[in-house]
Formats: structure tokens, C-alpha cells, sequence
């Protein structure tokens, strides 16, 4: 199994003055899911080198299991810290494509050509495309060969607006991700807030919030696997 992790590079959360980044946990979940399980991981970003973490998440209240492995491992530090550039990366590497989430995701990869291109090819190639939280964001301007948005008439979660609402980014962020997959067509599903959900659909496979990047992850490698 290789699977390629795409991160963003983007720190400033708007106008707001303060910072973001990728969420350590949506990162390190599936990180060591995908170690565990013996996939070769290659990590990506915009611009390469070391992606902003969102300093909230290196909160004490925000650790689990997963972050605490992380930030005691100098392996995947030195590997967070080399991430190859977008343009350098082709989907035919690889047999996966995973998206953490954070606020980044909203500002860099949401118009880049390059994770656009990627996650375009993915699907051509039959392979599987999976985003948690934030990071559904990445697919709104992908396109199915159709021509049609690669989520129109296709089940996808995300974070929802009320949960956007409760951490108080809701006027700060471009745009709401509940709304916009909408708008696009894509059959939305969520349950209640902070609470895990993976949604499956074919090859697309995306989760609701946090919680929800082990599950994410866990039917990415069940789909790798099968």
C-alpha cells in the first residue's frame, strides 16, 4: 500500500490575526492507521518543506494517543518537516490519496491546480480519494470525467456549519464547507456535532470532524486491502 497524505501550507486563519494550519490529530490518526497497517506513506504539501500545524491542536486539551506518538517521534517529525512540493508528486505512484484536515485546507488547497490535478487523476485511476473534517474543502473544484463536481450526487460529509459556529470561525472562514458541498450537488450527510462519521461512497470517502479521522481512515485501508 503506498498512500500519499496532502497537507496544507497555509498559517494565517483569514484576517483574524491568529494562526492555523493542519490539525495534529486528523494527521497522526491516520498516519500511524496507515504505519500499522504497512503502508508506505509519501506526504505532500504546496509548497513542500514543513506545513504550519494549527497551534490549537498542540493544545493540551486536543492530545490523544495518536499526537502523543507523534510529537515523540523524530521519524515522522523529520518526514512532516520534508514534505515534497505538490507539482513534484504523480497519482500513478501511488494506490491512495488522504487529506487531514484544519482551517488550512479552506485558503491553499481549495483553488491549487496541483491537488486538483491529483486528486482528478486519483479518480480517473480508480483510486480511492479520502478527506476528513476540513479537508472535503479539496474536492468542491474537482471534477468528475463528466465535467460534472466530482461530489455532485455523491454522499460526502464534512465539517458541518453548526460545529463552525461553536469554535467562533464562522464569519472568518471564505466560505462554509456544509453549504458549499451542497451547493455542488453532493449529498451531504452529518450526525450530531463532534460525534464520528465516515461516509462512504465508491472510491470517496470522507468524515465529519476530528472524531472522525480514524474511521476515515480505517475504510481507506479496508477499501486498500479488499
Amino acid at each position: 500500500m503506498k498512500i500519499l497524505m496532502i497537507l496544507t501550507s497555509h498559517s494565517e486563519l483569514g484576517d483574524s490575526g491568529h494562526k492555523t494550519g493542519f490539525w495534529a490529530e486528523e494527521f497522526a490518526a491516520p498516519y500511524y492507521a496507515f504505519k500499522d497497517a504497512g503502508a508506505e506513506i509519501t506526504l505532500a504539501s504546496p509548497t513542500g518543506g514543513q506545513p504550519p500545524i494549527d497551534p490549537n491542536s498542540q493544545q493540551a486539551d486536543a492530545q490523544t494517543n495518536a499526537t502523543v506518538r507523534l510529537f515523540e517521534d523524530e521519524a515522522a517529525l523529520d518526514q512532516l518537516a520534508t514534505t515534497l512540493k505538490l507539482s513534484e508528486v504523480d497519482a500513478k505512484e501511488f494506490d491512495a490519496v488522504f487529506y487531514p484536515g484544519g482551517h488550512g485546507p479552506l485558503w491553499d488547497l481549495v483553488d491549487n491546480k496541483e491537488s486538483i490535478r491529483l486528486i482528478e487523476n486519483f479518480w480517473q485511476q480508480d483510486k480511492p480519494v479520502a478527506a476528513v473534517c476540513h479537508a472535503p474543502a479539496v474536492l468542491v473544484n474537482a471534477k468528475a470525467s463528466s465535467g460534472e463536481p466530482l461530489v455532485k450526487g455523491r454522499k460526502v460529509s464534512g465539517f458541518t456549519n453548526s460545529e463552525e459556529e461553536a469554535v467562533g470561525l464562522a464569519n472568518v472562514v471564505p466560505f462554509l464547507l456544509e453549504n458549499r458541498l451542497r451547493d455542488l450537488g453532493g449529498d451531504y450527510q452529518k450526525v450530531a456535532d463532534w460525534q464520528p462519521l465516515a461516509v462512504v461512497d465508491g472510491r470517496l470517502i470522507t468524515g465529519q470532524n476530528p472524531a472522525s479521522s480514524e474511521a476515515v481512515a480505517a475504510e481507506l485501508i479496508k477499501q486498500l486491502r479488499s
